[in-house]
């Protein structure tokens, strides 16, 4: 699950030394605490489907198998290879969960300043926010979770999964530069644009990257890929501290069970909020 990686790693605050007080890819998502954050509306889900895997697997930590999740889906749907590493320690209970409002709001006031208050936090730049944007040409948004986006349109209506919400590109389940060829047009109206997808054609220096990867996806698919990979390995504790990216048999036995999974085909690259 693309989001599941993502809202896990991405608590993390750059300007705190101390694990688990940094957030990041700790594995604090598992507790109902954080689940309840509103920005994870709907995760749950995702982490019912992984944790048959979890349990078959368990020397694998949550930390790892939520990175591993994000990367695999990406991979799956046609996207670049991830060049992940692995080894992360997960945090032991909930009272190490982050504080609710880490995570980027769709809607917020000032988009293109809010985006860069939230991700500058955790250390990355102007292109990283836009590659890793482009993500959203999977998935779809759903209004009862997060308020945003349609009911249905004819693009979710017949799922696959259950039906309804409202994606960000005709084919939600296909990794590539569409996201920002359809956000620059704004040509469908069955087609979700968010404040802060609109604010990386609306904002100059946001939109010297936006407009390169709607021009071209191999360059896109190479900053996305580097982006994901940091973004991935945020406020982690590796055991051991060097991990190669070469990686262990258990976590290739995890990886074949999610490609084999079939929420790895739909719901896995279904996020339910933006």
């Amino acid at each position: 699950k693309v989001r599941l990686g993502w809202h896990d790693s991405g608590t993390y605050d750059k300007n705190i030394n101390d694990w688990p007080e940094r957030g990041g890819a700790n594995g604090s998502l598992r507790f109902d605490v954080e689940l309840k954050h509103g920005a994870n509306a709907g995760l749950v889900n995702a982490l019912k489907l992984m944790q048959p895997i979890k349990d078959k697997y368990p020397s694998i930590t949550y930390a790892d198998l939520f990175q591993l999740a994000s990367a695999t889906a990406i991979e799956e749907a046609g996207g670049p290879k991830i060049p992940m590493k692995y080894g992360r320690v997960d945090v032991t209970g909930p009272e190490q969960c982050p504080p609710e409002g880490k995570l980027p709001d769709a809607g917020p006031s000032a988009p293109a300043d809010h985006l860069r208050l939230v991700f500058y936090r955790m250390g990355l730049d102007d292109k990283e926010i836009v590659a890793l944007s482009g993500a959203h040409t999977l998935g779809r948004s759903r209004p009862e979770r997060s308020g945003w986006g349609k009911p249905e349109t004819k693009y979710t209506k017949n799922g696959p999964g259950a039906p309804g919400g409202q994606s960000w590109t005709a084919e939600w389940l296909k990794f590539d530069n569409s996201y920002f060829k359809e956000i620059k047009e704004k040509r469908d109206q069955d087609l979700l644009v968010l404040p802060t997808d609109a604010a990386l054609f609306e904002d100059p220096a946001f939109k010297v990257y936006a407009e390169k990867y709607a021009a071209d996806e191999e360059a896109f698919f190479k900053d996305y890929a580097e982006a994901h990979a940091k973004l991935s390995s945020l406020g982690a504790k590796f055991d051991p501290a060097e991990v190669s990216v070469s990686i262990s048999s258990t976590v290739y036995q995890e990886r074949a069970a999610l490609q084999d999974s079939h929420w790895m085909i739909s719901a896995a690259r279904e996020p339910e909020n933006p």
